[in-house]
């Protein structure tokens, strides 16, 4: 994620010449916000489905990387309404907020329920407002919805001040409608437009109210419609209308996404609820672009397109819809560099790091209009195309992608390279952008074993472990377009990175990887999970495993709840930083991964176990961005931490990942196979049954169980030609 923290992550004092964490006053852990998407919408509403419009406030219906609507604020004959409670549906799609009255001189709390029910579709924001009076006796019924819209850059609700704002021009009022305009900096005018139905009594340039006589038993609806963007004009269909069109919309759409995906079910009916929100999770993040669906990386400072979290988002629900992953390959692709552009990190063949189209993008007061300030991208988009041929064998994507891939080989073998000693450094090229570009990108996350900030160009551990994966996976591409000699010479870069690799990054006292070297080649000797990565990758020596596996698992690094991204005793621990000692989900599921592949299944399962456990005292049974990083102890769940984005995409996809490491599953689609090697489950599963595990156009449901202390297979259905096989 681009984010700047220091040690303190409560504090979140921004480094200079970098993109300014969110302030401590907008934490998300206190306000436990519901959120909404569709596209490139989003919102974040209050546990009422209000919006504050307070200063510092991150709540707001945004639009490309703008807020739209500040302001939403709803009275029930006077007063706010008394909550009862709010739910999202079990499908994220919609939020729904059950209100009562309060108190008052002529009429006791409780006899009035307001139901508010809310959707983000197309630029919109549709609501349905139903009043209905239990009392026994007439009421007389006011509801006043305040609005309002500030047009603050998410940059700027982030913490970031400007100097200069656009203007903001006088409301556009008809009987059912307001239209709130600005126009920025960048020239361009941005519109909220508020359509009601029926119309309101009274209609103003900040309020709307509704007067109505509810008869004892009666129910009234009404309607708003929040269209969002440069082209919001008025429109002919009535926010009723344009509710229920809408929905079903929505609707369709949640089906078809469903329909294409595996499914799991579990013997543990609350990792089944975890689970099913996981997959609404990803499935709300997904944004389908002209290549097919791509996730946003995470609400509310992510919601926009991210090249290494896209990319291991893709990676880790390959197994489960692989069509996620053509759809970022294609993107990525469309969007990589073709020229030199330092001030935004550009090289030809250098894979995104971030896109966003708000004013200050714009303006280029911010330098992530197109950003290119990752190290790891690059080589993740390699190692996704080998995967995705690997799980797919759609070979005809590949011929199309190859010159992106080899463009992309490209820039690893040349600007990658920058002192040509072999592996892969970074080092900004703007004084905006990130000065760490890997996926631990704060300030002071790649430090000695003093402490002291590492200078670069800097070799991070993963990053060498990506390209050695790179490689191979572009050995196996051209091997099955029939290019024999150039796979064998592939293959022979990465046996080479290898054997350089180990020499230059293994260290035998601390028992693992160190993180990085600096700009002088001087080993940065800290335990960090980075070193994980290398098992996930495939880079680690075979008789490195267990002594790395070890580390990684001892109680300094390992918290019960999931491997620490820094070790407890490193000079810049601390388990409630951003990357110093916090645990990130996404990270153990790549760790675990790694576990698999080198036959440590058990701490794989024991990986999952932690995560859950975590999940189960968290709201929604959602796994957030990351939480910290103190050790699990009985009767509590883990420690928040404030400015997590929840949901984020590849915190979503991790334990779907976890249980494929588990099983070990994995794909042979030239025979129509599907494999489970060593599979193990957690202690708290006794059977997992996966359903439409898709090989090109056949079809398979499979059930394991536990069967003493091995696991047992049985294939359910079978739609094709399709086998299931598994090895111990």
């Amino acid at each position: 994620m681009l984010q700047e923290v220091g040690d303190n992550a409560l504090q979140h004092t921004p480094k200079p010449s970098a993109e300014p964490a969110p302030a401590a006053r907008t934490s998300l852990q206190e306000r436990r916000p519901r959120t909404l998407k569709h596209g490139d919408s989003f919102g974040l509403f209050g546990r009422a489905g209000d919006l504050d419009g307070q200063s510092g406030s991150p709540e707001g219906l945004f639009h490309l990387d703008t807020r739209y609507l500040s302001r939403l604020r709803v009275k029930l004959n006077g007063s706010t309404p008394v909550l009862l409670g709010s739910a999202l549906s079990a499908d994220n799609t919609t939020l729904t907020c059950d209100l009562t009255n309060t108190d008052a001189k002529d009429l006791a709390r409780g006899q009035l329920h307001l139901r508010r029910s809310k959707f983000i579709w197309n630029a919109a924001c549709h609501e349905r407002f139903a009043i209905r009076n239990f009392s026994d006796a007439p009421q007389k019924v006011r509801i006043d919805i305040a609005f309002g819209a500030d047009f603050a850059d998410l940059f700027e609700v982030r913490g970031r001040s400007r100097p200069a704002r656009g203007t903001t021009h006088p409301s556009q009022l008809t009987t059912d409608s307001v239209t709130i305009s600005y126009t920025g900096l960048d020239a361009a005018t941005r519109h909220t437009a508020l359509r009601f139905a029926p119309a309101p009594e009274k209609i103003g340039p900040h309020e709307a109210v509704y007067l109505r006589t509810l008869a004892p038993g009666e129910q009234q609806v009404f309607f708003l419609s929040i269209g969002v963007g440069e082209r919001v004009e008025a429109s002919p269909v009535a926010a009723d209308r344009a509710f229920h069109t809408a929905l079903r919309d929505t609707r369709r759409r949640e089906r078809h996404a469903r329909a294409r995906a595996a499914t799991v079910e579990t013997s543990h009916e609350v990792f089944n609820d975890a689970l099913r929100r996981a997959t609404a999770d990803l499935n709300m993040l997904l944004t389908d672009k002209k290549g097919g669906p791509y996730p946003y990386a995470g609400i509310p400072w992510f919601s926009t397109a991210f090249g290494r979290d896209a990319l291991i988002t893709a990676w880790q629900a390959l197994w489960f819809d692989p069509s996620i992953a053509l759809g970022v390959l294609n993107f990525l692709a469309e969007t990589q560099a073709d020229h030199e552009d330092a001030s935004n990190d550009a090289e030809p063949g250098k894979i995104l790091h971030e896109m966003r189209d708000g004013e200050m993008a714009r303006l280029k007061e911010v330098p992530y209009g197109r950003y290119y300030g990752s190290v790891d991208s690059t080589p993740l988009f390699v190692m996704l195309a080998g995967a995705y041929l690997d799980r797919t064998g759609d070979i005809a994507a590949l011929r199309r992608l190859w010159p992106n891939i080899e463009a992309a080989l490209g820039w690893i073998e040349h600007s990658g390279d920058r002192d040509g000693d072999g592996f892969v450094e970074y080092q900004r090229r703007t004084p905006q952008g990130l000065v760490n570009q890997g996926w631990k990108d704060s300030g002071d996350s790649i430090f000695h074993a003093d402490g002291t900030l590492a200078e670069g160009p800097i070799a991070l551990v993963e990053m060498q472990a990506y390209v050695y994966a790179a490689w191979l996976s572009a050995s196996r591409i051209v091997r099955a377009m029939d290019d024999h000699p150039k796979a064998d010479s592939f293959q022979q870069r990465a046996e080479t990175l290898r054997e350089h690799f180990d020499a230059a990054f293994w260290d035998e006292e601390l028992g693992t990887y160190v993180l990085a070297l600096d700009g002088q080649k001087q080993p940065c000797r800290v335990r960090s999970s980075n070193a994980g990565h290398a098992l996930f990758a495939g880079i680690a020596k075979p008789e490195r495993a267990r002594r790395l596996v070890g580390t990684l698992m001892n109680a300094a690094s390992f918290s019960g709840w999931g491997i620490r991204t820094l070790a407890v005793g490193e000079a810049r621990y601390n388990p409630m930083s951003y990357h110093n000692g916090s645990v990130w989900p996404h990270d153990n599921a790549m760790i675990a991964e790694g576990f698999a592949r080198y036959g440590f299944e058990a701490e794989a399962a024991r990986l999952l176990e932690g995560l859950f456990a975590a999940a189960e005292h968290l709201d929604l049974h959602r796994l957030p961005e990351l939480f910290c990083g103190f050790p699990r102890r009985n009767g509590g769940g883990p420690t928040p931490y404030p400015v997590a984005c929840a949901p984020q995409a590849w915190a979503a996809v991790a334990p779907l990942s976890l249980l494929a490491s588990c099983l070990g599953l994995g794909f042979e689609p030239e025979r129509g196979r599907v494999l489970f090697q060593r599979p193990v489950l957690p202690g708290f599963l006794e059977r997992v049954v996966l359903r439409n595990l898709r090989v090109q156009d056949a079809q398979l449901d499979v059930g394991l169980g536990r069967v003493q202390s091995q696991v047992g297979m049985a294939v359910l259905e079978r739609r094709g030609d399709i086998h299931a096989m598994m090895t111990s």
